[in-house]
């Protein structure tokens, strides 16, 4: 029972705010919306290529239906028009542009509707909600993933006893080619897994996403800390088992930038920072070095080839001749490819499966949309990673105190950043659906709300056990 004094003095108790229906169901949309995305090939390989499209347009519609009327009301604030993330918009107005002179027009009309969807829906989560909710329903939406992947995993291996196609399909006579099952039936093998994603490469960079983010609210010391470190573990051996050697990369870079950002917050001084920043460009030059002439005993212990897998052979080679038919402004949008459409179906194939992107976002991107897009492109992920940076090393400042403590959260969005980017050298997701997610939704949160509890968007209420989001007027 509620106790409280009644001494005349102090002040009546007040009850602690609750979140309203409405933005709690908001939260909840928020959260299905990243796990749709993150898990689109899950949605794909379960209800068809034109299930996927339908659910991704009713995120559209849903997405238009939830936004227009908070515009229109200016809740839960104003819309920070000036503050949109223009480079990447630019970017995605220019592939809506590019079916005038596309190679493939109609792939190139699917597939920006499915980016107009993820454009949309990213922009309104990074309005409605906070940067603790924005933490908070990424980590929701990883723990569906994780668990619904080792459901599956499970399920495969001790009910089917054997492979799971996509769409549920029967199991062919003869032997069938391993990359075209949806679930491999690995899990007590020691073979990679691929978890409801159908692919091991994604598997792993979401575990690696996850964790952390877990990490963080463990950090933010957050509600169920214990809890959040049994889904670390989980997402830690889901990653072991999917096997990927992208991921491994991008852990070991994530691991230097965290390691890089703790040595700036504690230096106190503007020198002090240029030593950290000198020596460790020293030591991440000489690291680059030694990967490209060590790459060969390297991914050969990774179980990889110094090929990249036959990327460069097999993949960059044909994307970069079609890249030079039309190099200013690219032979048209389509992220990714659409496999039965004449001009890609047959043009790449691995494994009996037609490719259906670029394996590195920049050559992607240059085929496509060319010198222009590749700059817009570019444009759009250096500013992300420029507000990411300082977002996780300034200490928060809005008057003349200088003293306040940091954020554990701060340090998210350029951890994220930093996997989008090395994982772009082998893989073309950081310029589609998740990878398009994050972008456009850390640059415009970034630059509408520089600071964790202040801004336009933190509203006058606790989100976190111990941090208070307050409103500046």
């Amino acid at each position: 029972m509620a106790q409280y004094t009644k001494h005349p003095v102090a002040a009546p108790p007040i009850a602690p705010e609750r979140e309203s229906t409405g933005h709690l169901l908001l939260r909840a949309y928020a959260t299905l919306v990243l796990f749709a995305v993150f898990a689109h090939t899950a949605v794909y390989n379960l209800v068809g290529e034109v299930g996927a499209g339908v659910i991704m347009a009713l995120f559209l519609l849903g997405s238009l239906a939830i936004g227009i009327p908070m515009l229109a009301r200016g809740r839960p604030h104003p819309f920070a028009w000036r503050r949109l993330p223009w480079a990447a918009l630019a970017y995605t107005v220019l592939a809506l542009l590019s079916v005038a002179w596309s190679q493939w027009r109609l792939p190139t009309i699917l597939t920006w509707v499915l980016l107009a969807a993820v454009t949309v829906n990213a922009l309104l989560i990074a309005h409605a909600l906070v940067w603790h909710e924005i933490v908070q329903t990424l980590g929701s939406a990883f723990k569906w993933i994780i668990g619904l992947s080792i459901a599956l995993e499970l399920t495969v291996s001790l009910v089917l006893h054997h492979p799971l196609l996509p769409n549920f399909a029967t199991l062919p006579d003869g032997d069938v080619d391993p990359h075209w099952y949806w679930v491999r039936d690995n899990f007590f093998d020691g073979g990679r897994i691929q978890g409801i994603v159908g692919n091991s490469n994604v598997l792993a960079i979401i575990c690696l996403f996850a964790i952390i983010t877990f990490g963080v609210r463990i950090a933010l010391r957050a509600r169920w800390r214990v809890t959040h470190a049994l889904w670390i573990v989980a997402a830690a051996y889901l990653m072991f088992r999917a096997s990927s050697a992208t991921a491994y990369l991008c852990a070991l870079a994530v691991a230097i930038v965290l390691l890089v950002a703790i040595l700036i917050r504690r230096t106190r001084t503007p020198g002090g920072r240029t030593r950290i920043y000198a020596t460790c460009g020293g030591i991440v030059a000489v690291a680059v070095a030694a990967l490209v002439v060590f790459r060969e005993p390297l991914f050969t212990a990774l179980g990889r080839g110094a090929d990249l897998t036959g990327r460069t052979d097999l993949v960059w080679a044909k994307v970069i001749e079609r890249a030079a038919q039309h190099p200013i402004f690219g032979n048209g949008f389509s992220s990714p490819w659409i496999p039965t459409d004449p001009a890609f179906d047959g043009w790449i194939v691995d494994h009996g499966i037609t490719v259906f992107h670029a394996h590195n976002m920049w050559l992607d991107v240059l085929m496509q949309l060319g010198v222009v897009g590749l700059v817009l492109m570019a444009a759009a992920y250096l500013s992300l990673l420029w507000r990411a940076w300082f977002f996780a090393v300034d200490r928060p400042r809005w008057d003349l105190r200088a003293d306040r403590p940091f954020s554990p959260l701060t340090l998210l969005p350029v951890l994220f950043t930093v996997v989008l980017l090395v994982q772009g050298l082998a893989e073309s997701t950081p310029i589609m659906l998740w990878g398009w997610m994050l972008l456009v939704m850390f640059s415009f949160k970034l630059k509408a709300v520089p600071l964790v509890g202040i801004g336009l968007s933190e509203r006058s209420r606790v989100t976190e056990r111990g941090h208070e989001a307050r409103r500046v007027p």
